[in-house]
């Protein structure tokens, strides 16, 4: 038998990521149940969720839903939900949450959690080079439980705006995220915003990791090594990167308050850079 540390078998999840998911799910689940500040309504699943259609009890249950799928494919399990492109996964993400009614959080703060579990539990079976299926295309268990992550988290810090409670995200975090959006990137690309662009962007984390965004003629390729001579540098605190990747704020402000950085031959590529993906 293969020896476990902390129930996930060794290779499987890098280190810290399922302690992150856990955490994550505890901390939305913690939002979810704190009642309604002062001033605001007492039926929280109808307050909106900022930069977004959906209300609380929607933006949870689609939550509760995905990290169901994403059990589903960490034990092997053949789930079809759209094509990998952003239209396709919100048509997707509408039509599930329209067969499915709950909508109260205390409810959907248990199934969050105890489907985060589930999830972890089903990829302690999987071998680590294994490929498994997912809306984005196929990955390895390392790279789905980083997709997971990242998921709960961009959901996570809109649950928490909406219900003015403190949001979950970290720099750890954040940078356990980088195996899903690394990879993901070049799945996600904006077809119109990369027209024509040939560009090589290092992106660096702060007090961080550092990855490759390589933009040929509109063709784009990452690494998780920076380009050797890159036209951009981006020094980005790391919890800005991910709001700016996830779309959940825009560039000038967090390059106003000195949370992004950019330098190097094309620095004016820097604002631009987000804006290159379009988040799913």
């Amino acid at each position: 038998m293969t020896a476990r540390t902390g129930g996930v078998l060794p290779g499987v999840l890098p280190e810290g990521l399922a302690e992150a998911i856990r955490g994550t799910a505890d901390d939305i689940a913690t939002v979810l149940r704190t009642p309604a500040p002062a001033g605001r309504p007492a039926d929280t699943a109808r307050l909106p969720v900022p930069r977004s259609t959906w209300t609380v009890g929607e933006a949870a249950a689609h939550l509760a839903q995905a990290n169901a799928l994403m059990a589903d494919l960490a034990a092997g399990q053949e789930r079809p939900y759209g094509d990998g492109t952003p239209g396709s996964l919100a048509e997707a993400n509408e039509q599930a949450l329209a067969g499915f009614g709950e909508r109260e959080p205390g409810p959907l703060a248990e199934m969050i959690t105890a489907r985060a579990d589930a999830f972890l539990t089903a990829v302690e079976e999987r071998d680590p080079a294994e490929s498994l299926t997912t809306p984005l295309g196929r990955m390895r268990p390392a790279v789905l439980g980083s997709y997971l992550l990242t998921h709960m988290l961009g959901h996570g810090y809109d649950l928490a705006l909406a219900l003015g409670r403190p949001h979950m995200l970290d720099a750890r975090r954040v940078e356990l995220t980088l195996p899903f959006m690394v990879e993901a990137m070049p799945r996600v690309t904006d077809p119109a915003a990369v027209a024509g662009l040939t560009a090589a962007f290092a992106v660096r984390l702060r007090s961080g990791p550092s990855f490759g965004v390589t933009v040929t003629d509109g063709a784009v390729r990452t690494a998780h090594e920076p380009p050797a001579r890159p036209d951009c540098t981006i020094l980005t605190e790391p919890v800005a990167f991910l709001l700016l990747g996830l779309g959940r704020v825009d560039p000038w402000p967090v390059i106003a308050r000195g949370k992004a950085l950019g330098w190097g031959r094309k620095p004016w590529l820097a604002p631009r850079f987000p804006r290159l993906f379009r988040a799913p």
